[in-house]
This record gives structure tokens, sequence and C-alpha cells, in this order.
């Protein structure tokens, strides 16, 4: 499957050092074609003669902003502002190339059609100081269009505002894809995403990784492909339906609007249920994947979750209150297809009880990669969802990030829709990777679909909404 994902990195500096090195490409060569990629995006959307400010750095991201002022100058009204001056080499010799093309350098921020921000490139490892954080917040304020060069300034390694950063309507980011790019802190700041050829294509440029972005391209819905079927055929999706029961039947319609050929919600006293779904005490004798905990409670006794969940070798999602239940949690270290899908509050109780790790919610959102691929680690047999404006699907040591949701989905009961779709799609067959990264691409993918006021969504037009992806 990750074959055909486009891969993301931490940073770009080895293969930086492999395109001098392998290549005999020079730091020159890469810059100029970073700067090209640039002014490509800016004159395939603006008329020549629009107004550009460019505002750079001192470093080498400076360097690409001050490149590209050369290369739109006098095509464009370009106006190249350096307030912390030239540093690097490359800044010095670029701004000397620039003066030389007879580039306009001005004394401060005023607004353009275009607004360039090369003040700080990846891997920025510290807060901003007060003269950056003033400037960007200058920047932000102007009303042109917002093209940021590599990252937005102020975004860090993590994917962390620090504490602000640069909010782009684009970012044309240099060779590859960024793990930081896609944090959920910098889903506000980033725009949409270019990459910029350095010289070479991807293919030679980019080295082995463990991080995948996920596209629309990626997703595989359970089709029914063979003609001599029956319900049988389709697995049997067990819910466990405690105290609150909306929760368990909206993920039990969606397992069912998602292929499941027989859906059963395990009851502990009489529920209305819709008359597509059927109902039960007990987990079905022939059920191929449970979910547990959207809306638990304490309805259930230890000794029938013990012998019929924890005691079970059938695939399981477990979200929501299960996530706070150490002896379900217990289920990870199996060596069965699991699916766990906290929010980062439900993430703090899994770490706590798990590994005796006590975080706040700020802290997970700050280091979701390394915490997601820690975890991941020290229970492989696990595939963790981590939820989020950018949900991360982490197995082994290998992160998928889905970058496709949108705001409606901020809204009770839409991570009980994503329960049922996992569930369905483990019924059917899939890996607990496979249906943990199915799931998540469908629940963004409809939430694409909806096209009415993005507050106004509930968890069943999600669900209807399925039928359009």
């Amino acid at each position: 499957m990750g074959l055909k994902m486009q891969k993301l990195f931490n940073n770009c500096y080895e293969m930086d050092r492999k395109c001098y090195q392998k290549y005999g490409l020079t730091e020159d060569i890469l810059m100029e074609h970073a700067a090209s990629e640039m002014e490509r995006f800016i004159r395939g959307r603006f008329e020549r003669g629009a107004s550009v400010l460019i505002v750079c750095g001192g470093g080498n991201n400076g360097a690409d902003g001050i490149t590209l002022a050369r290369l739109l100058h006098p095509d464009f009204n370009v106006k190249l502002f350096t307030p912390f001056g030239a540093k690097s080499e490359m800044a010095k010799l670029q701004l000397e190339r620039a003066k030389n093309a007879g580039v306009n350098l001005c004394n401060g921020i005023k607004d353009a059609d275009i607004i360039v921000d090369a003040l700080f490139g990846a891997g920025l490892n510290r807060d901003l100081n007060s003269a950056s954080i003033e400037i960007i917040e200058k920047l932000n304020a102007l009303n042109g269009y917002k093209l940021a060069c590599d990252i937005p300034s102020g975004i860090d390694a993590a994917g962390n505002p620090g504490p602000i950063a640069f909010k782009a309507d684009a970012t044309v980011t240099m060779g590859a894809l960024k793990e930081a790019l896609y944090s959920d802190l910098a889903k506000d700041y980033t725009g949409e995403v270019i990459v910029a050829n350095l010289g070479l294509s991807r293919e030679l440029y980019e080295d082995e990784s463990e991080s995948f972005l996920l596209e629309q391209s990626d997703f595989n819905p359970p089709l029914r492909k063979d003609k001599n079927c029956h319900k049988g055929s389709f697995g049997h999706v067990s819910v466990f339906c405690g105290q609150k029961e909306g929760a368990a039947i909206i993920a039990a319609t969606a397992a069912a609007r998602f292929g499941a050929g027989l859906t059963t919600l395990v009851v502990h006293e009489k529920v209305a249920v819709p008359p597509f779904l059927m109902s039960s005490t007990t987990t079905p004798k022939n059920a191929t994947a449970i979910a547990i905990g959207m809306g638990l409670g304490e309805f259930f006794e230890k000794e029938m979750l013990q012998k019929e969940v924890i005691n079970s070798d059938i695939p399981i999602v477990l979200d929501a209150d299960a996530l706070y239940k150490k002896e379900l949690l217990e289920i990870v270290k199996q060596k069965r297809e699991v699916v766990l899908t906290p929010h980062p509050k439900e993430f703090s109780s899994v770490l706590k009880l798990l590994k005796n790790i006590n975080l706040s919610v700020s802290e997970i959102q700050k280091n979701r990669f390394k915490l997601a691929r820690e975890f991941s680690l020290k229970y492989p047999h696990c595939t963790l969802l981590l939820k989020g404006a950018n949900p991360i699907i982490a197995k082994a040591g290998t992160i998928y990030i889905n970058p496709l949701g949108k705001p409606v989905l901020a809204k009770g009961g839409s991570g009980d829709v994503l329960s049922g779709l996992i569930a369905a799609l483990l019924a059917q067959g899939y890996s607990a990777l496979d249906a943990a990264i199915n799931g998540s691409l469908a629940l963004a993918l409809a939430s694409q679909k909806f096209n009415k006021p993005n507050y106004y969504l509930i968890p069943n037009d999600i669900i209807e909404l399925l039928s359009e992806i």
C-alpha cells in the first residue's frame, strides 16, 4: 500500500547532501530550482505587473526569497525586504546578484498583491524572538495573497507555531514533503502545499521513509466484486451498546452502510434499534469484528467483557470509554487485529494506564508524530489511529497522516461513525492497518461532500454521504 503514497520527512538535509555528493548538484543549483518553482507558481496565478513583497531572513531560506526577487524582476513590481540582512554565504551572493539585476530593496512592510514569506525554513528549533513575531504579525495583517517558502515561518520541526506563524494561502516546500506541514497545529497556516523540484525527480531525490501522506487515490472501498455472494460473505459486526445507546447505534449504522453483511448491537437491556440492525445480549458466534467503547459506561460486568471481548481473537476496535478501562486496553498487547481510536484526551488516558506516562492534551498535540510512533513501536500488533485535524495512523513505527478531513467533523458522533466504518472493514477481512486507513479516508472524503454550512452536520449526514465517495 505504501508504494503509491507520498513520503514525508522530518527534514531534507541528508537528501540535499546526496544531491551534492552523488549527483554533482551544487547548493546554488538547488536554490535556483527552488526559486524557479515559486516563480512558476506566481506567474501561473498572477498577471505581469502585479506587486510582490518578498520578506527574507538572513539564512538560506531568505536566499531562496532573494533569488525569487531576481527571477520576477522586472516583470513584476518587486519589493525586497531583508530586515535581518544577509548572513549566510548564499544569502550574500544572491543579494549581490539581485542588486546587480536592479531589484528594489525596501525598508518596511507594505501590502502587495502577493506576499512571500522567506524568513525561516524547515527545521526551526527555537521560539521566535519579538522582532520576528512583530514582522509575522504585520505580514498576517496584510490583504495580499500569501505564499510561504518551504514552510510558513514560525512552524518548528514538530509542526508547532512558536508561538505564532505566517498564515499562508499556499506553501511551496523544497524537495520533499515535511511532517511538520501536516501537524494539527500547522493546519491553519500551510494552505495549499506544492513540492518544488530541486533539479531532479523526487524518485531520485527522496530517501526511504517511515512516514506517508494519505490522498484520495489511496482509498480502497469495500466494493462487492463477486456476484455469487450472500450476507455472510461480508462479515458480521458486533457493536457493544452501553449507557449512551445513541453512540453505539451511530457506529452500527455506519458499519451497516459501509458494507458489513450483518450488524448486531450487543445490549445490556432492551433497546429500540433501527430495523436493519439486530440486537443480542451476547456476542454472536459468527461475529467477525467487534467495536466497543462508544457510550459504553459501566453497563457490562467484567466477567462478561473478559469472556466475550478480552479472551476473544476477533478483530476489534477500541474507542471512547474503552480507552479508560485498563482491562480492555490490555488487548493492545494481544496478537490479534486491534485498532485503537483515541482523540488526544483519550490518548492521555491510554498512556497513563498502559505506560504510566502523564501528558496533557497540549503536550500530546505538540508531539503527535513522536508519541504515535513510539506507541506503535511499543505495541507493534496494534494499529493506533490518533484523531485530530490531521489524524495519524501508526503501526510498528510507520505513520500515515490523513489531511483530507474538514471542520464539519468537529461534532459529537463523528468518532462513532469512524469506529463503525473501521469495524465494517475488519469484518470484511481488511487488516487492522488497512481498515484504519480506509475508514479514516472514508470519513474525510464524506466530509468533503457536505455542502451545507459547516456547523450544520450531524453524524447521520456523514453516513448518508458515504454513497457519494
